[in-house]
């Protein structure tokens, strides 16, 4: 276990469903002393319905969210040198965060997170897919940081 960072960039493919339940969980169990964003490789999706309804379960409130790629964050001002750690969630991220940071000395992460679009044939099974995403990634936000140090 490690102390936080001052701050994390979570990535995924589009910024629809593994990286803003990684951003939502963490800012949910360990508070706002960690700067937390996330980013995709593209920017082509809105929100999924789907991680949206599994973050409400543990109180993550996803709906407002709005989806950004490396590159909209940079037009907007934001420069991954001020990240202390980058996570990619998908190997797509991985390699775009390894190749945008290759300057930088910063850390990029990866944590193999289930990209569970396209599982499932009934809204049950789809549901069960995204608990399982939404599941990995609380695994390895514990993992790394400790129990949850906001009430939940």
């Amino acid at each position: 276990m490690r102390d936080l960072p001052q701050s994390i960039l979570f990535c995924c493919d589009h910024n629809a469903v593994r990286s803003p339940m990684a951003e939502g969980i963490m800012k949910k169990f360990y508070g706002t002393g960690t700067y937390v964003q996330s980013v995709g490789v593209t920017n082509d999706m809105e929100i999924d319905g789907f991680s949206i309804a599994v973050c409400q379960e543990i109180d993550v409130e996803l709906s407002r969210h709005r989806s950004r790629s490396f590159d909209e964050m940079e037009q907007w001002g934001d420069d991954l040198s001020s990240f202390d750690l980058i996570v990619a969630l998908s190997p797509a991220s991985q390699r775009r965060a390894l190749e945008l940071t290759r300057f930088y000395h910063l850390t990029v992460e990866y944590w193999p997170i289930l990209d569970p679009t396209g599982l499932g044939e009934t809204r049950e099974a789809k549901l069960a897919s995204y608990r399982q995403a939404r599941d990995q990634i609380i695994k390895n936000l514990t993992d790394r940081w400790g129990e949850p140090t906001q009430v939940q």
